[in-house]
């Protein structure tokens, strides 16, 4: 039985907004960290930003997906093991998500580190250590659509510059998520062809898949 995944019926979305806080009652540290939070209503896959936590302030501002989840608590790819212990307060912000209408194709996220020469004098060869990962760009094109919620999303954030949140949901539900830029966002066409558009996202930060 083939285990490749169908490139049809994935779906592109970027964050344009934010929903109903929830309030933190407990965090529970570990190599997945459990977040307590009573009927909290959020979905695996849900994207969520922290703040105002009293005690384990390592998670303030950060961003991450829910994995897993209960009625009363979700839980996180977060190694949170050395951690300060939870006092209290505490809220999970969910992003809300924009899906940007008649991709086509796509290449990304992916990149590669910078390669650090370490060599010396007393080396018989070259010597070299991996420096930081850079997870490059992502590209896709899509039908261009003049007026398209989305795509007009997409023309907002490259003018303003912004950091946005990106989500791509695979066929068999994987997801992955990253924060990037709109670096570019240009249109073609020709003789008996459509107007198309081409995107281009500069990544910045880890990607996340789940």
């Amino acid at each position: 039985m083939s285990l490749a995944i169908e490139s049809h019926g994935a779906v592109l979305q970027m964050a344009t907004g934010t929903g109903s806080p929830a309030t933190i009652t407990g965090v529970t540290l570990g190599a997945i960290t459990e977040l307590l939070a009573v009927a909290h209503g959020f979905a695996v896959g849900d994207v969520v930003t922290f703040a105002a936590i009293v005690g384990t302030t390592e998670l303030n501002a950060q961003t991450s997906m829910i994995i897993a989840k209960e009625d009363d608590a979700m839980f996180f790819k977060i190694d949170s093991s050395t951690y300060t212990a939870y006092e209290s307060g505490g809220t999970a912000t969910p992003e809300t998500y924009t899906s940007i209408s008649e991709v086509n194709d796509w290449a990304g996220p992916g990149g590669s580190a910078a390669v650090i020469d370490v060599t010396h004098l007393l080396s018989t060869a070259k010597e070299k250590r991996m420096g930081v990962m850079d997870e490059g760009q992502y590209t896709f094109a899509l039908n261009r659509i003049f007026g398209d919620t989305g795509q007009d999303a997409l023309e907002t954030a490259r003018a303003a510059r912004n950091l946005k949140g990106w989500k791509l949901t695979y066929s068999d539900t994987t997801y992955q998520t990253w924060n990037g830029y709109v670096l570019a966002f240009s249109t073609s066409g020709a003789v008996d062809g459509k107007v198309a558009g081409s995107v281009t996202i500069e990544i910045t930060g880890a990607v996340a898949t789940t």
